[in-house]
């Protein structure tokens, strides 16, 4: 049973091996460290950048348009953002050529709070990234989603940005959702692919035999089915939203039925899932924990009532970060700055009891 790290880590071995992978690079991303998160201990393509993010991405799409298939890692998305020109040159490529050059390049980078990372370490990126277009966009929620979105982005022709939420980077994969060939006990897969502690010259991984598992881009996941609202969530938020329902459901006696959705992917986006649901149970709130002014939410939900208007039995809701400059350290200064589980739970309940 994996973690995401691991799953990550399995999934780049995976496309290293069987997929063309030739280069995987960043700060601190090569031996022997293997990336501030580990996510890249024991792969034979992976080596270390100069401390640049903009080197780190123009190098990224140099080898891309080079035909070489790479990821590339920014630490941390807080430090993305002096790398918008360049992505968005990386995500014209393909549309400006008239699709005849393409730029098979993946940028990976964790987001979001939840680790007391304060105001250097706890930025979202997802908004800002969906206003790249070119880029397809991928955010798991759970390592099986982990290691087929991104064999996928591997494997896609054009950029691609997988974005790790860093509290969910320890999360283990729940009964059921374990990664295929994973036939292991925890202590016996950290022993194969956790490099130890000290001295790693003379370490090697030991790869479980993973599969292919190619996850669509732009196919979410109906996480919990329900009749009363549609729950519309993604990343480090998905799992709040699902024990919320859960919550919810066994307080009501089962009168709060909510639907949960797991977006997976911010672009392509799974629309025809989210409309099926919304037709059906009339009422939906989204929620991430960007923050709130010009929020992917907001998009959702203009989309929701342009087209299924006279369909809401109440109207559509946006749960997200706050709208202030950064988040502190304090547990509860972040706590006030991103959605937390009872305000989840209490929006649902608003919105169930809401009477059109």
């Amino acid at each position: 049973m994996s973690n995401m790290v691991q799953a990550i880590r399995m999934a780049l071995h995976v496309a290293e091996e069987r997929h063309g992978l030739n280069d995987v690079f960043g700060e601190d991303v090569g031996p022997p460290l293997g990336g501030a998160f580990t996510a890249t201990q024991g792969l034979r393509t992976s080596w270390n950048s100069p401390l640049d993010e903009r080197g780190i991405v123009g190098a990224a799409i140099g080898l891309g348009l080079a035909g070489s298939r790479n990821v590339a890692e920014v630490q941390f998305c807080d430090y993305i953002f002096n790398t918008i020109d360049l992505l968005k040159l990386g995500g014209m490529i393909s549309w400006g050529s008239n699709g005849d050059w393409n730029c098979p390049t993946t940028i990976m980078t964790p987001v979001g709070s939840g680790i007391r990372g304060s105001i250097y370490h706890s930025h979202s990126f997802d908004a800002t990234a969906t206003h790249i277009q070119g880029f397809k966009i991928a955010i798991p929620s759970r390592p099986l989603d982990a290691y087929g979105l991104l064999l996928s982005c591997i494997v896609d022709p054009n950029p691609c940005l997988f974005l790790i939420p860093k509290a969910l980077m320890r999360t283990r994969s729940a009964p059921g959702e374990e990664i295929p060939g994973v036939d292991v006990d925890d202590r016996a897969l950290s022993k194969m692919i956790d490099a130890p502690l000290g001295d790693r010259t003379k370490w090697t991984s030991q790869w479980p035999n993973t599969p292919d598992l190619f996850i669509p881009l732009g196919e979410g996941r109906t996480v919990r089915p329900g009749r009363d609202v549609t729950v519309v969530s993604y990343g480090r938020m998905l799992p709040l939203c699902a024990k919320a329902a859960d919550d919810l459901a066994l307080e009501s006696n089962g009168a709060i039925d909510a639907e949960v959705i797991d977006l997976r992917s911010l672009c392509p986006l799974d629309w025809p899932r989210i409309k099926e649901s919304v037709k059906r149970t009339g009422r939906v709130l989204f929620v991430n924990e960007d923050i709130e002014v010009t929020n992917f939410g907001e998009h959702l939900l203009r989309r929701t009532v342009d087209e299924l208007f006279y369909e809401l039995l109440a109207p559509p809701r946006v749960l997200a970060g706050s709208a202030t400059p950064g988040i502190g350290l304090a547990d509860n200064l972040e706590a006030a700055s991103v959605p937390q589980l009872a305000g989840i739970a209490a929006a649902i309940r608003d919105l169930a009891k809401h009477q059109p």
